[in-house]
């Protein structure tokens, strides 16, 4: 076992469409080989224009039926309608979509808060394995290592109260380390053990930081060992097959 520490990287300015994301993070960290990058979410999605103002959005018929259900805004229930591919769930001021990149979760991961503006919201990165993957290539130009990259947002879960962070996106990092095979430490062999590793890096490096802080990234120190010189699969590996999935 090795230590393992999450250091944030502070100083960044506030960010803006077009941002060197990735440069103004290897310019601001002390990166070294091996280490794993959490960026959050908003971080990535102000850079990338994911932006959305409610006052510049019209609403369906659709979207003003379901918010006078929910008691929602209607022009951020159009916004979820935009970004999903369905809706799982919609009771109890509640919307839970399956969003087109695939992740189950409220509002389509629709946020609105640390985020300039009256009326303003982030969407989720259209393809967030491959945000990562810009990231670690501009920090790669930058600093000349190739951390693994994760990109992090705060998911609910339906059987336990508050959120967690979770990977949306990650490269240069097996997301899932597949211990079917396996012996445990009593000689039992392991059929379904499969931890999380990018959730759980996530959720580590969420620590290091609040809402209030500002900052947008955490260097993950002590994690080499799951970090490749590939890409790798990303983040979306780590979303159940709908045949597997019970609850819905």
């Amino acid at each position: 076992m090795s230590e393992i520490r999450a250091i944030p990287v502070e100083g960044l300015p506030e960010l803006e469409p077009g941002d060197p994301l990735g440069e103004l993070i290897a310019g601001a960290a002390g990166l070294e080989a091996g280490d794993v990058v959490a960026v959050a979410q908003k971080a990535v999605s102000k850079v990338e224009a994911r932006i959305r103002r409610l006052d510049e959005v019209e609403p369906t018929a659709r979207a003003r039926q379901l918010a006078t259900e929910l008691d929602k805004d209607p022009a951020l229930v159009q916004l979820i309608l935009d970004e999903s591919t369905s809706l799982i769930r919609a009771e109890r001021g509640v919307l839970i979509a399956e969003t087109r990149g695939g992740w189950i979760c409220a509002n389509a991961g629709i946020d609105s808060s640390n985020v300039p503006g009256e009326r303003a919201v982030t969407l989720l990165p259209e393809d967030a394995d491959a945000s990562a993957r810009r990231l670690r290539e501009e920090i790669h130009g930058a600093a000349e290592v190739s951390p693994a990259v994760i990109v992090s947002d705060s998911f609910g879960r339906p059987w336990r109260l508050g959120q967690a962070e979770v990977a949306i996106g990650c490269a240069g990092l097996d997301p899932l380390d597949d211990w079917s095979g396996r012996r445990d430490r009593l000689g039992g062999e392991l059929f379904s053990t499969a931890p999380a590793i990018a959730d759980q890096i996530a959720g580590m490096a969420d620590l290091a930081r609040d809402k209030a802080s500002g900052v947008p990234a955490v260097i993950v120190r002590g994690l080499a060992r799951f970090v490749t010189a590939q890409d790798g699969p990303g983040a979306a590996a780590l979303r159940r097959p709908r045949g597997d999935d019970l609850f819905r």
